[in-house]
């Protein structure tokens, strides 16, 4: 009998799991086409069984609480969605649909993972080891062939960049592209199984057979249950934040869960960046990306193909990038690949959604500063289009980030009234906008056609009443600032995506970007001095636009089972404009540039064996400014000491020739314009990138250690020098500009050490900086000084916390303080012809430092779930700068009868927030 009862419990176990199967890819479908026509009158479990046992369906759930629940229903030919449904409501239940057909019924969303162990024991115990996967058809006949694919959402049909595919019981595997797309070669037989896992979905199993292989394979996955605490972790980490154990200095976002993090506005694409290693995460007023002591500008920022050259709204508050538009995000911190060009310290690629391909979804976030509107939706059985706008509005939280320009309190002058505040917010009209459109065409599996168009403006307005302090009593002002700037980004670009076989794919874009700022700052208003009232009307105006035409096509082809080769060719025509002009009459600057930028690269990913890859690269460009060409190596390696422990290194040298120039202002803080290299005042500037660390990597942490060292050359600084009249914005001789270009180098090194806790109700990290950075420039002397970015120490927590549809959150950054250039005094010489001359008397450069930086940031978020799991939106409440800390912005100074008048402007002191969001489907 012992003989003979094992194959009797196999054989009915398979036949009854291949029943089983038979239904679980279309679970979801039964549950909307099934009728129930019953009456019932029992208990709840006793319910489910009778379901279960008609129609096939697998149920779990914890049979003591639901015996409780009395259930007394007569169902008129109603769909068993439905009726799942009416249940759930009047019990105050879930239920949620695995991809394998089984169906849990939770009291808690909470509940999911525990019901999986239960129902993962009782199979054990039983002896019954369910199948989700048909057997083969036959004996195998084809052997060691490649197979290509893509790997998409379930729902929407969107592609998932870096999904692990991997062959059961064999040490293959692979990760698609950021296309979704993927080749693997020398798969063993036609019979194998594939496992697919992305963070986020349900891993899910495939079973290939001779049709399979011959096409274009397309893996679905379906989203796990927003609210689960803790999954089962298979390659891909599931956070809101994570690194790459695998690469070199590569942080991945997923834009969906950000509304985790406590914020100023709305979730913050580019400012969540700023919360790990080596972003400095001090910048209120600034969502751009200061990278390994690297500026904004010497970030490469792409969306879908485009370059985006502005990446703030609001000074700073908001980042460019709607979250709702956004698909997925990736920033390479250095050493990266040859693919990438024309910035010296980081790339942030942005890939925009595509749009839902099943069904209609409508959605949108509202919080106290703006409003967020999206829609997406399939045209057809082969398109789809997705619109999204944003604007901000009046509100408390705008009045009191505008509130800040009134909080500027003189703490210097050395004279009576020298502790007064002279700047006097009037009534704020500042706004932004943006908006995001895409359509997307797959005529077929192999071939898709998508379009982007972006736009975003800002209109800000800082201007406000002058009040000096009265140093003498014969001395008034009546003074008007005028401070006003439009800026703003167009981007559209036009790609096409193909698979050209199961080894080859490219892409390939064309793009157009444009920038413009409009910048008018002047003072307007009447001085009396002894009795004589002077008119003043004098100022600045400043106009810079930037055009870029672009084309760009990248190849990938899996050349053998160890070999993949990356090559692609790029041009570009660019077009920046510069007028600098002052009183309306004078041109100080008037710039007018053109050049082009041609060139290609080329790298080979090759893994002799499973523990160590290689990435060599070269990328040449020629730029039609110097007739020179560019050579640029790249490399990066990988080492799996352990299947825990890695080493990795990367190195490569990197030149920019579009750069945002600093227009040194000591009293009112620098400033900044867009301006083409030409070789000669302003070199093509360059760097040299050495970074080598290594990560420790278990089922729920990760501690992940990177040094870098970097070497600057052709830095730029831009200042105007004025001799003349009596201090600035004053009235008195006609002032004396003159306009010059330095140029310099230098260098930045540092340590990162990020310590994360991947899984579990508790998870979060812990990121610490050590950092330095110098800039050498020959008009300030021959020593290093520290660079505006330098800052020396830079600590994070970020600390999150699940508990059934709550999470919570409370992040808090320490950092020392950054260097600046002050005025430390002024006197005035009266000249042989009875004129008068001002002049300044300045610190070292960048010899002074502001106090140190921190704050604590809290959040709580609360999911809206539908009864079946699924998140439909979440309400959120922040508060910024929890305990209210005075962290100082930049410092203003005002020279009057030869006194410095000193005024700190902060950043926001404690600011709550909140924000609902909610999603048709």
């Amino acid at each position: 009998m012992k003989k003979l009862s094992l194959p009797l419990l196999l054989f009915l176990t398979i036949a009854c799991t291949q029943q089983l199967h038979a239904q679980a890819p279309q679970a979801q479908k039964i549950l909307k086409k099934t009728v129930v026509d019953h009456f019932f009158s029992c208990p709840l479990d006793a319910m489910l069984d009778t379901l279960s046992m008609q129609y096939k369906l697998r149920f779990i759930f914890e049979r003591e609480p639901l015996h409780t629940m009395d259930i007394v229903e007569h169902f008129f030919n109603e769909s068993l969605l439905d009726v799942l449904k009416t249940v759930c409501q009047k019990n105050d239940l879930h239920y949620w649909v695995e991809n394998d057909g089984t169906i849990y019924m939770l009291q808690q969303p909470d509940d999911l993972d525990r019901l999986k162990q239960l129902n993962k024991m009782d199979q054990t115990l039983s002896k019954v080891k369910p199948k989700t996967l048909d057997p083969p058809k036959g004996p195998p006949t084809h052997f060691m062939f490649s197979i290509s694919g893509r790997v998409v959402d379930q729902n929407t049909g969107e592609a998932l960049p870096g999904a692990i595919v991997a062959v059961r019981n064999t040490s293959l595997s692979t990760a698609t592209n950021t296309n979704g797309n993927f080749t693997m070669l020398n798969v063993p037989a036609d019979t194998c199984v594939l496992e697919v896992s992305f963070m986020g979905y349900q891993p899910d199993k495939f079973r290939l057979d001779d049709t399979k292989i011959k096409e274009q394979m397309v893996l679905t996955l379906f989203p796990s249950m927003n609210a689960l605490s803790e999954v089962v972790v298979t390659d891909k980490k599931k956070g809101v934040m994570n690194t790459d154990s695998k690469k070199v200095s590569v942080l991945q976002l997923t834009p969906a869960a950000l509304d985790k993090l406590p914020n100023i506005g709305e979730r913050d694409i580019l400012r969540s960046f700023q919360l790990m290693p080596g972003v400095s995460g001090s910048n209120e007023s600034s969502s751009g990306a200061y990278v390994r002591g690297g500026t904004p500008d010497q970030n490469l920022v792409t969306f879908d193909g485009f370059t985006v050259y502005q990446v703030d709204h609001l000074y700073g508050f908001y980042s460019a990038f709607n979250p709702n538009a956004v698909r997925d995000v990736e920033m390479y911190k250095g050493g990266y690949s040859a693919k990438y060009g024309g910035r010296l310290s980081a790339v942030t690629e942005i890939r925009g959604k595509d749009g839902n391909k099943n069904e209609l979804n409508i959605g949108g976030d509202i919080s106290l500063l703006s409003l967020n509107l999206y829609a997406e939706t399939p045209l057809n059985k082969n398109s789809s289009a997705l619109v999204s706008f944003r604007r901000s509005y009046q509100g408390p939280l705008y009045d009191k980030i505008f509130g800040q320009f009134n909080k500027s309190t003189a703490i210097g002058g050395g004279g009576p009234g020298g502790g007064r505040g002279f700047m006097n917010q009037t009534t704020p009209s500042s706004y932004f906008y943006d908006l995001n459109a895409k359509y997307t065409y797959s005529p077929s599996d192999k071939n898709s056609f998508s379009w982007t168009y972006y736009s975003g403006t800002d209109h800000l307005d800082n201007s406000r009443d002058l009040n000096f302090p009265s140093f003498v009593a014969s001395y008034s002002s009546d003074l008007r600032m005028n401070d006003y700037t439009k800026s703003g980004n167009v981007g559209t670009s036009g790609k096409w995506v193909s698979t050209w076989g199961k080894k080859l794919f490219s892409t390939t874009v064309l793009s157009y970007s444009q920038f413009n700022s409009d910048h008018n700052q002047g003072t307007t208003g009447t001085v009396t001095d002894s009795g004589t009232t002077t008119n003043v009307n004098n100022g600045i105006l400043e106009h810079n636009r930037l055009r870029d035409l672009s084309l760009k096509s990248d190849w990938e082809w899996q050349a053998g089972s160890k070999y993949k080769v990356l090559f692609g060719a790029y041009g570009s025509y660019l077009n920046i404009d510069y007028d600098y002009t002052q009183n309306d009459t004078i041109s100080l600057i008037s710039q007018h540039n053109t050049g082009e930028i041609a060139g290609s690269y080329a790298e080979l990913e090759y893994d002799p064996n499973n523990k160590l890859h290689i990435q060599p690269g070269i990328r040449e460009t020629y730029y039609s400014p110097t007739g020179k060409l560019y050579t640029e190596p790249r490399f990066n390696a990988t080492y799996h000491l352990t299947d825990r422990f890695n080493l990795k290194v990367a190195g490569g040298r990197f030149y920019q020739f579009t750069n945002q120039v600093t227009r040194e202002d000591i009293l009112n803080g620098n400033r900044t314009f867009w301006t083409l290299a030409d070789g000669k005042t302003m070199p093509v500037s360059s760097a040299n990138h050495y970074i080598a660390g290594f990560n420790y990597e278990t089922k729920d942490f990760l501690i992940d250690v990177e040094g870098y060292y970097k070497q600057l050359d052709g830095l730029t600084q831009y200042s105007i020098r004025q001799q003349g009249g009596e201090g600035f914005r004053s009235v008195g001789t006609t002032a004396t500009i003159t306009e010059n270009y330095y140029v310099g180098n230098g260098w930045a090194k540092g340590i990162e050490v990020l310590l994360q806790k991947k899984v579990g109700v508790y998870t979060g990290w812990i990121a610490y900086t050590l950092a330095q950075s110098k800039s050498k420039f020959a008009a300030y002397g021959t020593d290093y000084f520290p660079s505006d970015q330098d800052v020396r120490n830079e600590f994070k927590s970020i600390n999150m916390y699940h508990l059934q549809r709550w999470s919570f959150a409370a992040t808090w950054i320490y950092s020392t303080g950054k260097p600046y250039t002050a005025p430390l005094g002024s006197y005035t010489i009266n000249t042989v012809d009875g004129n008068k001359q001002t002049y300044l008397t300045i610190s070292d450069k960048n010899g002074e430092r502001l106090p140190a930086y921190h704050r604590l940031d809290l959040s709580a978020t609360y999911d809206l779930l539908k009864i079946s799991g699924n998140k439909v939106g979440s309400i959120g409440f922040s508060l910024f700068n929890a305990y209210n800390h005075t962290n100082i912005w930049y410092k203003q100074y005002s020279i009057q009868n030869n006194q410095v008048v000193i005024s700190n402007v902060n950043y926001l002191g404690m600011t709550p927030n909140i924000t609902l969001s909610l999603r048709w489907k």
